[in-house]
Order: structure tokens, then C-alpha cells, then sequence
């Protein structure tokens, strides 16, 4: 019997953010004996498994959770971060050895000892305007948030904000901006998500995914 578009309803459709942290979550993947993608000329967007049981769906890493909630996929890779911005509800059964870095509240050096005043409203320049705005008003600030989508380290730079909240890993790019981290938000890595209806509806299927790659990370770090 199949299901919507023809397809099979036992079919698992997995969702994968384009970019680094798809090369990782490919890796641990193969590692948990999990059936990859066949070759591809770059330009498809879904791909079936090289055993037929499964479709990936390559989407941007801030799609995913919105394709797994609406059940476009049954299961997706994102980053902690990516989730708790988007705010979509959808299980979180595991969370992955990799992308491991933090959401920071950051200012420039040599701002570094002006305090956040509950009576002022600082300029926050982020991808993250949800996360941002939680945090300040949990805190009693009043601040004004301006969403990027590019280079957030360049707003403190050409006036644009007074503060900025990013992903950071290492802080070069802070320090080659004359930026420093003062909080920490979230502390983040990848983490699988599963659609509430499929973890219900395809149980066999995705539960043998959860084990696999479950067993995959522990056998990780049990030879490093």
C-alpha cells in the first residue's frame, strides 16, 4: 500500500542540513551500519538510499525542524541551537557527538566594562531573535533586537547594534573582530529529531534508526 506521493507508508523520509554538519551526520551514518545516499550529480534535493528504505531530504540546516514538525520528514539533523529558535515541537530522542559549540552574548573589547543598564535599550544584532529576546527580557532589559541573516560580527562595527549573539566554536572570528564573548545562551551540538506522528506511526522503523546510531556513539566513545 502506498502512501502520500506513492510512496511506501513504511518509507522513512530523513532531513539533512546542506553543509558541514551534514559530512558528520553522513559519517556517523555509515558508522551505525545505516544505508547512505547513492551518487548524485549535486542538483537533486531528495535522495534515495542506496537499499531503497529510506529518502534524504537535503534541506537548510534552519529548515529541518520545520519539515519534520509538518511531517515532510519523519526524521531530521539539526543543532540545538537551530531547534530551540525555531520553536517547532517534534521529539528529541538523541543528541549527536558532533556540532558541539554556543550561542554567546558578545561585546566589542573595548565596550567590555559598560554594564547592561535595565534603564537603557542596547542594540542586539542576531540570526537568533527568539533566543535573544528571552534572554533579555528574563533579565529585565529592554532590548532592541535586529535580526541578520549575514556577518552578525560586522554590526557592532559600522554602528549597526551594541551587542551581538552568535554561534561561536573557537572565538577567532570574535577576536579578529575585536569582539569577546560575556554570557554564554545555549550551549549546543546536533541532536536527531523524530515527527511526533511518525515516531507513533513508522515505530519499528524509526526506533531501529534511534538504536543503531545510539549504538554507533557509544561504540565511539568507548574506543576513544
Amino acid at each position: 500500500m502506498s502512501g502520500q506521493n506513492g510512496q511506501s507508508p513504511d518509507l522513512l523520509r530523513i532531513a539533512m542540513p546542506k553543509g558541514r554538519m551534514a559530512d558528520k551526520a553522513y559519517a556517523l551514518f555509515a558508522a551505525a551500519g545505516i544505508s547512505l545516499p547513492g551518487d548524485d550529480n549535486g542538483r537533486r534535493l531528495i535522495l534515495p538510499s542506496r537499499d531503497g528504505r529510506m529518502r534524504y531530504v537535503l534541506a537548510k540546516p534552519a529548515d529541518v525542524p520545520t519539515y519534520v514538525e509538518y511531517g515532510a520528514a519523519d526524521v531530521g539533523v539539526c543543532g540545538l541551537d537551530t531547534l530551540r529558535e525555531s520553536r517547532r515541537s517534534v521529539y528529541e530522542p538523541l543528541l549527536l557527538p558532533f556540532g558541539r559549540c554556543r550561542l554567546s552574548l558578545c561585546t566589542p573589547v573595548d565596550r567590555l566594562d559598560t554594564p547592561l543598564r535595565y534603564e537603557s535599550q542596547p542594540r542586539v544584532a542576531t540570526k537568533y531573535p527568539n533566543l535573544t529576546m528571552d534572554f533579555f527580557r528574563a533579565r529585565g532589559v529592554n532590548a532592541e533586537v535586529i535580526p541578520l541573516n549575514g556577518s552578525v560580527e560586522l554590526g557592532p562595527l559600522v554602528g549597526l547594534a551594541d551587542l551581538i549573539v552568535d554561534i561561536v566554536e573557537t572565538g577567532s572570528t570574535l577576536r579578529a573582530n575585536g569582539l569577546t564573548e560575556i554570557r554564554t545562551l545555549l550551549e549546543s551540538q546536533a541532536v536527531l529529531i523524530v515527527n511526533r506522528a511518525s515516531y507513533r506511526l513508522k515505530s519499528p522503523a524509526v526506533r531501529t534508526l534511534i538504536a543503531a546510531l545510539r549504538t554507533a556513539i557509544t561504540q565511539s566513545e568507548t574506543t576513544t
